[in-house]
């Protein structure tokens, strides 16, 4: 299924990257969530669907409750692509520090 939301706008905000961590901890109902933060449950739960569009937290119909989960798979979809840029940056600062090491024995 692909996600109708992109998934780094998701995350951008600082209230869904908390939901997140909370989820991390383990499922959460909209109601536990909302209590972590000064925003009503209906806010807390556009946040979650703004989250499930993008396939990072699942819902779990659990009698007339509905948890939320973090979509591991998901998260570790975005932890992969992430990790190019990671290895691409490291190489970058190691080229400068060549480059600044070049320069600072020049000088001498």
């Amino acid at each position: 299924m692909n996600s109708r939301r992109d998934v780094f706008q998701a995350i951008a905000d600082p209230t869904r990257r908390a939901i997140i961590l909370l989820l991390a901890a383990g499922a959460m109902t909209p109601n536990a969530l909302a209590e972590h933060f000064n925003s009503s449950r209906q806010a807390v739960s556009k946040h979650l669907q703004i989250l499930s569009e993008c396939e990072i937290v699942i819902q779990e119909q659990q009698g007339r409750e509905i948890h939320y989960h973090l979509n591991t798979v998901k998260m570790k979809e975005i932890e992969k692509w992430l990790e190019q840029f990671k290895k691409l940056l490291a190489r970058r600062f190691d080229q400068l520090d060549d480059v600044l090491k070049n320069l600072k024995n020049n000088k001498r």
